[in-house]
């Protein structure tokens, strides 16, 4: 439990900002290129992966939203996991989600280089890319040093800066639909739809973003369930559109490099390709500048936990953000960044968030048993169906893996099990239970 006489973490974030967090985690760097990757692998019937995908986490973040909505402390899968299963499985989840979260910090900086390469050659490649990447973390992470509700205000600005080239392009797009291109519903092979949704699991995961500073949610019985919610339903129709207007409106999009500023191009001119890279731009930093405000919560609640330094719990006393956690952040997001490229680490990304979303569906009907009594103003209906069906579906696209993608991912979590073994400040599962249990949001 937190020390009463330390500096505390405050609560800032409001429904309005919790529902933009889950956005902002959502929609990020991926969807200005996916929809030609997802193109090339399906043809015409693309849009069905974006409904298997959606479907999935959409009953993923049932699971969340009712298993959120039991705790009010920081750490999001890593603390539910931990109360429903112990030391073990808790820190394995943990380990998982810091790894997503700093690959996918390092990815979309790189992206955010490539974006900017449209305006800036120089930025694309060697030392105008390392500037980048270096400015935008250090600024990010200074922004989110100085406090939450500065970190919020930068997200609720960049979210909704990254959604209007995305609402123009739709809005713009459906006057320029090729009738010829009505075979959008074709239902493809299993196999390519399975790539195709894992693929797409890096577009749709970074909703858990809302659930992570539990520590810093207003109400969080009441809003954590309706930001989820509300978040994966704009989110699978914005999604669903935008990949309806590319296809519609782009013949070759399977081949695009730049699949929405292309399109764009073709129906608002050269404005609309600027547009769209400007919109890229303002989508990787906003995604990043949520990275920036989720991470370091992941590790202040591993130390929290004593499952890491307890110097990464450390709460600034006149900011009141984990402080160290947020440098730490900075500095390995900057390191993988500057020597990593983009899609080896969208991969990472992906992989370890699902693995710690289906964590957090097993959890659900083990948590159901251990807290009979809890309050719950949410409940998942269907007993354990939805549950079920949310893990079926992501071992499903799970299991369209490759080789080196499932190799990559069992290195992982060999090298989180060596850490929690090798950790002197390791705690017994007895320990975990007690802590998990005094997690339980209050009325």
């Amino acid at each position: 439990m937190s020390n009463p006489g330390r500096p505390q973490l405050v609560r800032a974030v409001g429904l309005f900002s919790l529902t933009l967090i889950a956005v902002n985690g959502m929609v990020g760097a991926g969807i200005f290129v996916l929809p030609a990757q997802v193109a090339g692998i399906l043809g015409p019937a693309a849009l069905s992966a974006y409904v298997i995908a959606g479907l999935a986490m959409g009953l993923t973040m049932l699971c969340f939203a009712e298993v959120g909505a039991l705790f009010d402390r920081s750490g999001g899968p890593y603390l539910y996991a931990r109360a429903a299963f112990g030391d073990f499985v808790g820190f394995e989840i943990g380990w998982l989600m810091l790894v997503a979260r700093l690959t996918a910090l390092a990815a979309i900086s790189n992206a955010l280089a490539s974006y900017l390469g449209f305006f800036w050659p120089a930025a694309a490649a060697g030392a105008g890319r390392v500037s980048v990447i270096s400015v935008s973390i250090g600024l990010l992470g200074t922004i989110n040093f100085r406090g939450v509700k500065h970190g919020i205000w930068a997200n609720d600005l960049l979210t909704i800066a990254k959604l209007v080239p995305l609402v123009v392009f739709i809005a713009a797009g459906v006057f320029w639909l090729d009738p010829n291109r009505s075979s959008a519903w074709t239902l493809p092979e299993p196999a390519g739809l399975q790539q195709a949704g894992l693929l797409l699991i890096f577009a749709f995961g970074g909703f858990e973003f809302a659930v992570i500073p539990g520590e810093e949610i207003e109400n969080p019985k009441r809003n954590v369930p309706v930001a989820l919610l509300t978040a994966i339903g704009f989110v699978i129709a914005l999604y669903l559109l935008i990949q309806f207007v590319a296809q519609g409106t782009l013949p070759d999009l399977a081949s695009s490099a730049t699949p929405l500023a292309s399109a764009s191009r073709r129906f608002l001119g050269p404005l609309g390709g600027v547009l769209l890279t400007a919109g890229a731009v303002l989508s990787t930093l906003g995604t990043n500048s949520g990275n920036l405000l989720v991470t370091p919560r992941v590790i202040y609640a591993l130390a929290e936990g004593h499952q890491l330094p307890s110097a990464f719990a450390r709460v600034h006393p006149r900011y009141r953000t984990p402080y160290i956690a947020v440098v730490v952040t900075a500095l390995l997001g900057w390191a993988f960044a500057v020597f990593s490229g983009f899609a080896a680490l969208a991969t990472v990304s992906a992989i370890s968030r699902l693995l710690a979303y289906m964590a957090t569906c097993l959890a659900l009907p083990v948590l159901r048993r251990k807290m009979p009594d809890a309050q719950r103003r949410f409940s998942v209906p269907g007993g354990a169906a939805i549950p079920i069906a949310a893990l079926t579906m992501s071992a499903w696209l799970l299991l369209g893996s490759t080789k080196a993608q499932v190799t990559i991912s069992g290195a992982l979590l060999l090298a989180g099990a060596a850490v929690f073994w090798m950790a002197p400040t390791r705690r017994t599962a007895g320990d975990a239970s007690s802590q998990a249990g005094s997690a339980i949001a209050a009325d």
